[in-house]
């Protein structure tokens, strides 16, 4: 890996744990919230993902790449019964 990527990369992991933290902290908190409702968001997520009509720029291409991996990785823990 090259020092021009690094930044990528780690700003894409910063934001992962940071998403995936809250989830974390939000199933605990909330005894009503349920997988539906997280995959809600992260279907939303979807969709402003594609509206990129005017380009986002690298900084938030990363941030919408990396919170829809938590909500993916944290929805398939969930379902799997982890």
């Amino acid at each position: 890996m090259n020092k021009i990527d690094d930044w990528r990369d780690i700003k894409y992991q910063e934001i992962f744990e940071e998403e995936t933290r809250g989830l974390i902290r939000r199933r605990q908190a909330d005894p009503n919230c349920t997988v539906d409702d997280i995959n809600g968001i992260l279907n939303n997520l979807y969709i402003l993902d594609g509206a990129n009509q005017d380009g986002r720029g690298n900084v938030q291409d990363i941030i919408i790449n990396a919170r829809i991996a938590a909500y993916e990785r944290f929805i398939a823990q969930w379902t799997a019964g982890n």
